[in-house]
């Protein structure tokens, strides 16, 4: 994930929260401006820990900001789930039956 993909996933969080660019900096207790030079400049990063307070400010999680379709966690979550709960045997023979599935 690069730079742009990061801020651009901060602004759709943000969005997503029916926030304001200066709600949100206020909420993170940043300057009033930090969310919109962050989202309209792209020339930095925000810290591991500012991220993750714009993150919970957001009502999302850390995985889901990280997923690789941030769109697509919440209906890929209960599969997420249900693979976590089973053997290494099972997750090779869902995987194998996915292949398949795709291949058809």
């Amino acid at each position: 994930m690069d730079k742009i993909e990061i801020i651009e996933r901060i602004s759709k969080l943000r969005t997503r929260a029916n926030l304001s660019a200066r709600a949100l900096s206020q909420r993170i207790d940043l300057n009033d401006g930090y969310i919109n030079r962050l989202e309209s400049k792209k020339d930095f990063l925000p810290s591991v820990e500012v991220l993750l307070k714009i993150i919970e400010v957001c009502n999302s999680s850390p995985a889901e900001f990280f997923y690789r379709d941030m769109d697509a966690y919440k209906s890929d979550l209960p599969i997420i789930e249900l693979l976590d709960a089973v053997d290494q045997n099972s997750k090779t023979l869902v995987k194998e039956l996915i292949q398949r599935m795709t291949k058809s």
